[in-house]
């Protein structure tokens, strides 16, 4: 049953141009050439080469919405293909000043960029050098675009296709158009890739979310909506109305139409991709790695880095790599691309130590078994052999520690890479619900938690802001949350690895009742060396607060006690992906 456009809901949105907008947000429709040497403000880089700027022009969708786009491009005759940077992130707010004083704040170089680029996009002045455009559009709804915008789904994915069309037949394209960018640049690309336009020649999502339901509303069937509304208030400026996500997760709280909208058709997504994704991101992680492993492209690979989206897409290294997988599929270049490792995969060991760039045929790499790690509600720990006898762990919600650790220490260097999962047995004692979360530490070898700033800038302002929160900027461990109400697996997505939930019902708990969970957890590319410790904790808050800063943590519906039965009838494990051969 197809989604009906009334089950959406909406509010007043406003625009007003402006710097915070960006130093381009004026409404000046014309082209120019912007001569080489030259730059948009004393803080950014300059061109190396002339680039033809073609702004604010009218592009036409397929029910009569018009949309405005910037498009940079090479000086001269020749043809060239482009790559689109689809948001609703204003097509001049490269240039923003929350932008620039976020990238500021994170160590990020604002004068490695030009400032043309859309934020989380790629850069004209590096792009129009190597012989390709760059569009940036407003879609529908946003700034002076026509239209109510839409917040992800298949709205923005025929939009964009639409885009892609009007673009290969301009005059000065070669017919071939790619998508670039992090985030939701990145998000946009799983949803336009499934319209199948004939022109989209490739895909580049760099750390995108894949399932607006489980990775950004309500992850975990857990109304964790603060992020969501940072989106929604701050980042859907125009002159009609803006999709209500808030109101729409209230009004929905379970899969259905709605939320199937905003779940890409990924079966439908055969161009080729270069999907980069991290250990640490906790709004792009899981989805990510979901559409690297769902999308139908026979042609895809993996990069998996070892920092956050921003300064890894920004990387001159990593810039280049790209141009080579764009200069493959959009200019026909036999440069060796196909040779690529289909998956390249980092180990951190969170000490100084990464290893990136790993090659492998696949993700969790050849010689990698899960292990099953059991739990013991007596001894705290965590073994390859079920205690003997059954035990209970037992913890108060209302009160501190709020939370039970299981540890195992290695005896021999042990590398962990693939997907962790938990399969754990609990109980509610005073109500008929529960709020897990589980987290999975690295300790060193004097069972201090180890950590990594995920970004340059690790100073003392850093630390405070990662401290309880940010957590996309800070990596603490492998992750996983649940409300056990929303246990039921939906059995045609869920592998021995990943499990997958419906989301589709509610079971309560009732009095005394004892049930089986399973956790899905972030993947890992972790090592540990001998005598150092892995930490499991199951707790009834979450450890790592907000995903950036100044987002609204989430507070769990817990009341009661938490037990979590070990041994017995109820042998709880925590399943590993141990690296056995090398």
């Amino acid at each position: 049953m197809a989604m009906r456009e009334e089950e959406k809901a909406f509010e007043p949105s406003h625009y007003e141009a402006g710097p915070a907008h960006g130093l381009l947000s004026a409404f000046e429709p014309g082209t120019r050439t912007l001569p080489a040497g030259s730059r948009i403000d004393p803080r950014f880089r300059s061109l190396p080469t002339d680039v033809v700027f073609e702004r604010d022009v009218a592009v036409t969708l397929r029910d009569g919405v018009t949309i405005y786009v910037d498009v940079f491009r090479p000086a001269g005759t020749e043809k060239v293909p482009v790559l689109v940077a689809w948001s609703p992130y204003g097509k001049s707010h490269g240039t923003s000043p929350g932008v620039t004083a976020l990238f500021g704040m994170l160590g990020i170089d604002n004068g490695a960029l030009s400032g043309l680029q859309k934020f989380e996009g790629p850069d004209p002045a590096y792009w129009c050098a190597q012989g390709y455009a760059v569009c940036n559009p407003d879609p529908r709804g946003i700034a002076r675009s026509e239209g109510d915008s839409a917040m992800f789904g298949r709205q923005e994915g025929e939009d964009c296709h639409d885009l892609i069309e009007w673009l290969a037949v301009q005059d000065w394209c070669s017919g071939k158009v790619a998508m670039s960018g992090t985030s939701y640049l990145a998000i946009a690309q799983w949803f336009t890739a499934a319209e199948q336009p004939p022109h989209l020649a490739a895909i580049n999502p760099w750390e995108g979310l894949s399932d607006v339901y489980r990775d950004l509303v309500l992850r975990g069937g857990m109304p964790d909506t603060g992020f969501a509304e940072r989106l929604q208030k701050h980042s859907y400026a125009g002159t009609n109305r803006r999709e209500d996500i808030l109101t729409e997760a209230e009004r929905h709280p379970l899969v259905d139409d709605l939320w199937e909208d905003k779940i890409p058709q990924f079966d439908k997504v055969t161009v080729p991709a270069y999907v980069v994704a991290s250990y640490s991101n906790t709004l792009h992680t899981a989805g990510t790695f979901r559409g690297w492993r769902r999308i139908a492209s026979e042609d895809k690979w993996l990069r998996i880095h070892n920092t956050q989206e921003w300064p890894d897409y920004y990387d001159e290294k990593n810039v280049e790599d790209l141009r080579r997988f764009f200069d493959h599929y959009l200019k026909g270049e036999d440069n060796g691309w196909e040779r690529t490792p289909r998956v390249r995969y980092s180990l951190l060991d969170l000490e100084g130590g990464d290893r990136i760039d790993q090659p492998a045929d696949a993700f969790p790499p050849e010689g990698t078994t899960s292990t099953k790690y059991y739990l013991d509600g007596l001894s705290r720990t965590l073994a390859t052999e079920p205690p003997a006898g059954a035990a209970k762990a037992v913890y108060d919600t209302e009160a501190g520690p709020g939370q039970a650790s299981f540890v195992v220490r290695f005896d021999e260097e042990t590398t962990l890479v693939g997907y962790p999962k938990a399969r754990l047995w609990v109980e509610s004692e005073g109500s008929d619900d529960m709020d897990l979360f589980v987290l999975v530490q690295k300790l060193d070898r004097h069972g201090t938690p180890l950590q990594q700033f995920t970004v340059p800038n690790h100073g003392a302002l850093m630390q405070d802001v990662t401290e309880r929160g940010a957590s996309v900027l800070r990596y603490k461990g492998s992750n996983g949350r649940l409300r056990v109400s929303a246990r039921h697996l939906d059995k045609a997505l869920t592998t021995d690895d990943v499990p997958a939930h419906a989301f589709d019902r509610i079971e309560k708990l009732s009095p005394g009742e004892i049930v089986d969970i399973e956790v899905d957890l972030f993947p890992v590319g972790l090592v540990f060396h001998p005598g150092e410790q892995l930490r499991l904790v199951v707790s009834g808050h979450n450890a790592l607060g907000g995903m950036m800063p100044g987002t609204r943590d989430y507070i769990p519906r817990n009341s009661g006690k938490h037990v979590v039965h070990t041994g017995g009838d109820h042998t709880s494990y925590l399943q590993l992906p141990v690296r056995t051969t090398a």
